[in-house]
């Protein structure tokens, strides 16, 4: 959604932002975490204040994990934005996820983290990964109608090799997204997963469907 985002010709965009923040702050150990601490600020005061700056462009995409968003930061900068929240049913995060991170757990997913959020904002916007996969003209013009911006077709394709944008961390999570010049075909069948993480895709289904009830159709 990013690099369709970027590939309109007027937005701005930034990638997880809150990154280095959440690992200064949380101790978590992620790949390259010495990196990203490097590459960002890492007070998420200062990073709500970028959030909200003046930008030259008329629209300014922010990606966001929600994981990466600790409990206690202030984010009153979100009354300021509109929020989209874009959601994946957690088989088919889990199994992306630990192909590059093994052994994830629940808090490391966003799935609660997602669900309290949604209840924090004035008139969130909800659109499903599989929805936009299985037919990214229509939802993505659905998705611009409901934020009162033109669509264009340029957000359907874009180069191969990243964005100027991608953070320091792209080089370990960003691979497909790499080599995509557009958004992947249709998604089939939900991933086999082996039991415990079958246990955690039992315990992350009612933040989904929590939203899903919401989403753009």
């Amino acid at each position: 959604m990013m690099y369709s985002f970027a590939a309109r010709g007027d937005c701005r965009v930034v990638d997880e932002p809150f990154y280095a923040a959440y690992l200064a702050q949380s101790g978590a150990v992620h790949p390259l975490g010495d990196e990203v601490i490097a590459s960002q600020p890492t007070d998420p005061d200062v990073v709500a204040e970028r959030l909200i700056a003046p930008v030259s462009e008329p629209l300014f995409y922010q990606k966001h994990m929600t994981h990466h968003m600790l409990p206690d930061w202030p984010y009153s900068w979100m009354g300021r934005v509109k929020n989209v929240f874009l959601i994946r049913h957690p088989a088919r995060v889990i199994a992306s996820y630990a192909k590059k991170r093994e052994a994830p757990q629940l808090s490391d997913l966003g799935f609660l983290q997602q669900a309290e959020m949604f209840k924090s904002v004035a008139d969130p916007i909800v659109i499903d990964s599989s929805d936009i996969r299985a037919d990214p003209p229509v939802m993505l013009q659905k998705l611009c109608a409901r934020l009162d911006i033109p669509w264009t077709p340029n957000m359907l394709s874009w180069p191969s090799g990243g964005h100027a944008a991608d953070g320091v961390w792209a080089r370990h999570w960003y691979g497909a997204v790499h080599r995509s010049t557009g958004f992947d075909s249709a998604e089939g069948a939900l991933p086999t997963l082996d039991s415990a993480y079958a246990r955690i895709v039992d315990a992350a289904m009612p933040s989904y469907e929590a939203l899903a009830k919401f989403k753009l159709t």
